[in-house]
């Protein structure tokens, strides 16, 4: 996965702890970890076209999450900047090997082929299994300040 799939779980965490109703510009949210903000909106912007996000124009606007926390799964999140692809291809290279066949499609009976997948399957029910809301609770349970922290930092950054 490309670094764009912690930045934005991070940034959909983040706006969960943002006043009600506030949108949060891309450069606040790259600033907030010392990203660049053109990068940062690129991933926004894919999590906007995934209906995780919504974009508000005007001068005050900015990013805001477009469902509930407990809508939006982490898999939603890595797949809005991954794709749905898996993890794993099988390009088919034994139909080249001893004994290969062209006429037969490898990804279906190819054992690593299925192993793969299989830990694929199991890897995005994992995180299909958990909610921005789950993270939010954790982190709110481990570190009770982030909140305040969060609200604070994004008042007071100046991007």
């Amino acid at each position: 996965m490309n670094e764009g799939v912690e930045w934005a779980l991070h940034s959909c965490l983040n706006l969960t702890w943002a006043e009600p109703g506030e949108a949060v510009t891309a450069a606040r949210l790259a600033a907030f970890y010392g990203l660049p903000t053109a990068y940062m909106n690129k991933q926004l912007q894919a999590l906007t076209r995934a209906g995780i996000l919504s974009s508000i124009s005007g001068p005050r606007g900015g990013f805001r999450l477009a469902r509930r926390p407990e809508d939006i799964t982490l898999l939603d999140v890595v797949t809005a900047i991954e794709g749905a692809e898996e993890a794993f291809r099988c390009e088919g290279i034994l139909k080249e090997g001893p004994n290969g066949s062209a006429d037969v499609d490898y990804r279906t009976t190819c054992l690593i082929s299925q192993a793969m997948r299989k830990g694929d399957l199991a890897w995005r029910r994992e995180i299909a299994a958990q909610t921005i809301a789950d993270l939010k609770a954790a982190v709110e349970r481990a570190y009770p300040h982030t909140p305040s922290s969060t609200r604070d930092r994004f008042a007071n950054l100046r991007p």
